[in-house]
């Protein structure tokens, strides 16, 4: 293993030696400076995986010499060692960007545990972290087996979550491959938790959790009728794992009140799921109560036009008249002009914001080639969401709206799934065209690799036709034809799809923040 390599820079570097002889037994390799001159000499001839510089040197001040050595190698960690505790010098040190601040006297476990905090940190963190999942993968394999309500998947899915992101920051694959196949067998078991489930939910069932039609009636009403402003931004295809990596700049502006996961109904599609919110119904009711506003999956045009005009028969039929706004952003000049005319937007008690960029970005990366290969896996795929949102005029609304007396709901129709394994299914002409799950009068599959609604009017689903059914893919499969399998495969096999069973499309986020001011 490579030593690690120490520059440590004082004008009174010989009263040091005791120190550098403790480090050198600890193993580190040690090279001396006594002023910021030589210093900066000996870092551009050298590497170094640290440096401790004294800030008051005569000569080149610490705070001087550390502008230098930055220019020259800005990843250095360097560590500021001075006998003043003044604040200015403090505060210039820091927004220097240094990696640590030591006040004389200084101790050799000081100094050793500033070293191990700047050079060893990644390693003790990945051990740990390794070693903590470890212990809790069988603890995790027990819930798994164990999970007979909603409520125990969500917070199965939350622990899953966690380790998904704390595992993918560590260099050792070997347990990330076996993380997955936990994920897989918790989405087995998932699926096989909705076949046995689903149907008793729209009889009456009191295990129903929260879902689509309710969220406004049960959690965004309430919270208007005591008088407060709200601002629901719905992140189309937005799943709890993006939630969990943009909250941290989110936490900068606000709190977070609640972090509720809720069930997104069946199909996990736009069409069906943000219906039902904005309709406060499900699909069947829609179909029946508006079909003007409803279109089935084999009728030509847009199937998401009339979520305003099925949100006002929403109002009307609870009696609620809140002064509102409603406004679908897919064009950054859209999400632009709104943070401009935002004094126009608080003069509304409710303002709901649609952003569709997650679900571009999805479909996207099924067409083109470049953004497959930009968001090739799971982690890619979490980054580019976390660079749009910290560059969106989405964040930009939410950091203008810290200083008003708002509160926002974060939340999402439905998440999406990286698909893997083709299942065969055969429909006529007029079967519906979703990867995830298939409508239609003449559907022939395998029921063991799919779930099946033979009556849609059970789960409140639109039945065209008299023979109509409903399939849902399970796990990380999708559905294929017969025709020309190969190349289907070939194309959608690896892409985001959504619309049928997993924990990532169904447990999806409903979170209330307000300012933290």
């Amino acid at each position: 293993m490579k030593k690690v390599s120490i520059l440590w820079t004082d004008d009174e570097i010989d009263l040091l030696k005791p120190y550098i002889l403790f480090l050198e037994e600890k193993g580190f390799e040690l090279s001396t400076a006594s002023n910021g001159d030589d210093a900066i000499e000996i870092v551009k001839k050298q590497d170094f995986d640290l440096i401790f510089l004294d800030e008051n040197m005569p000569g080149l001040s610490g705070l001087q010499t550390l502008t230098y050595i930055k220019e020259i190698k800005p990843d250095i960690p360097v560590i500021m060692i001075t006998k003043s505790e003044e604040e200015d010098i403090m505060d210039e040190a820091i927004g220097s960007k240094i990696a640590d601040y030591l006040i004389k006297p200084v101790n050799p476990k000081q100094i050793l545990l500033s070293i191990k905090k700047n050079i060893d940190t990644k390693r003790l963190i990945s051990e740990k972290t390794l070693s903590d999942y470890q212990s809790e993968f069988g603890k995790i394999g027990l819930k798994i087996s164990e999970a007979n309500s909603f409520n125990d998947w969500v917070e199965l899915y939350k622990k899953l979550v966690y380790w998904e992101l704390e595992l993918e920051q560590n260099e050792e694959t070997g347990m990330q491959e076996v993380f997955k196949m936990q994920k897989s067998d918790a989405n087995k078991e998932f699926a096989r938790f909705i076949k046995n489930n689903y149907e008793s939910w729209f009889a009456g069932s009191e295990e129903k959790p929260m879902m689509s039609p309710n969220l406004f009636k049960d959690r965004i009403f309430p919270m208007l009728d005591k008088g407060q402003k709200v601002f629901v931004l719905v992140i189309d295809n937005f799943r709890y794992d993006q939630w969990k990596l943009v909250q941290p700049l989110v936490n900068d502006y606000f709190i977070v009140e609640s972090e509720e996961l809720y069930c997104g109904i069946l199909p996990t599609a736009t069409q069906y799921a943000r219906n039902a919110i904005f309709a406060g119904l499900m699909p069947y009711e829609i179909d029946k109560l508006y079909p003007e506003y409803w279109l089935n999956d084999e009728e030509e045009g847009g199937k998401n036009m009339k979520e305003k005009e099925l949100f006002q028969t929403q109002l009307s039929r609870h009696g609620k008249k809140y002064k509102y706004f409603y406004e679908k952003i897919s064009k950054l000049k859209t999400g632009e002009k709104l943070v401009e005319n935002i004094k126009d937007l608080l003069n509304n008690q409710l303002n709901i914001l649609v952003y569709n960029y997650i679900d571009m970005l999805s479909h996207a990366r099924t067409e083109i080639e470049m953004i497959r290969e930009l968001a090739n896996d799971e982690p890619a795929y979490r980054s580019l969401t976390l660079s749009w949102f910290k560059h969106s005029p989405l964040f930009a609304l939410i950091k203008e709206l810290q200083q008003q007396d708002v509160k926002i709901v974060i939340t999402t129709d439905h998440g999406t799934i990286r698909v893997q394994n083709p299942v065969k299914v055969i429909g006529d002409k007029n079967t519906s065209t979703n990867l995830r799950y298939k409508n239609g009068r003449n559907l022939n599959y395998n029921p063991k690799e799919v779930f099946e609604i033979r009556d849609p009017q059970k789960v409140h689903l639109p039945k065209p036709h008299i023979s109509t059914s409903y399939i849902f893919a399970i796990n990380d499969d999708f559905l294929a034809y017969p025709n020309n399998f190969n190349y289907y495969v070939n194309y959608y096999k690896d892409t985001f799809q959504h619309g049928g069973v997993s924990l990532e499309e169904m447990i999806i986020p409903f979170i209330k923040l307000k300012p933290n001011n």
